[in-house]
């Protein structure tokens, strides 16, 4: 089974597209996920439950994080490990002249 992440974005906008079609069609939200699901062959109702909801709060119905949100977050967490990262290497690169320069040096 797919990670939802893996599947097709057009994929992802249909199922969310049919959810809203069939809802009323069934006694439950969880009936017509199940149905859903099923039709469009996703593994997980809860997978298609999450596409709903991140579809609701990307449309502003729902409050939360936005896929752009999201997006931008992941980037900027990137850029802070590799930012924290080049200051491990600087600070080991101080470290080392330092005790470099500490030593006394002899002519050979």
């Amino acid at each position: 089974m797919a990670r939802p992440s893996s599947y097709p974005l057009e994929l992802r906008k249909r199922a969310v597209r049919m959810v809203a079609e069939v809802r009323g069609d069934y006694p439950n939200e969880s009936a017509a996920f199940k149905a859903v699901a099923g039709k469009l062959g996703i593994g997980s109702t809860e997978t298609l439950r999450k596409w709903v909801r991140q579809d609701q709060v990307d449309s502003g119905a729902r409050p939360g994080t936005s896929t752009e949100e999201s997006t931008q977050l992941k980037a900027m967490k990137k850029e802070i490990a590799e930012l924290k990262r080049a200051n491990e290497i600087l600070k080991a690169a101080a470290s080392f002249f330092a005790a470099e320069l500490d030593q006394p040096h002899t002519r050979s």
